[in-house]
């Protein structure tokens, strides 16, 4: 496989971005979302850390401009706290 060769990834209802380079984070996470509300999730966690907060501002700007969610907040304590972000997705 080339360096360049798109990975395939399985699409849970949780997406951690640990794994993705920074430049790569946004189409990731567009892809993401799009193929989870495709397959019909409704409830997804999106892992983007703690660090200072660009990943996690990258990924709310993503997700208030998505017309098929409804909800999303900082993750409960035990599932990433303010390090991830769960996500409400409609069923259409």
């Amino acid at each position: 496989m080339a360096e360049d060769d798109p990975v395939e990834i399985p699409i849970t209802d949780v997406l951690d971005l640990h794994a993705f380079a920074p430049r790569d984070v946004k189409p990731a996470v567009e892809a993401y979302l799009e193929e989870a509300h495709r397959r019909g999730f409704t409830a997804l966690r999106i892992i983007h850390g703690r660090g200072i907060g660009v990943q996690r501002e990258l990924v709310r700007s993503i997700l208030s401009r998505t017309r098929y969610v409804l909800y999303f907040a900082d993750a409960p304590v035990g599932a990433g706290g303010w390090g991830a972000t769960i996500v409400t997705l409609s069923k259409d």
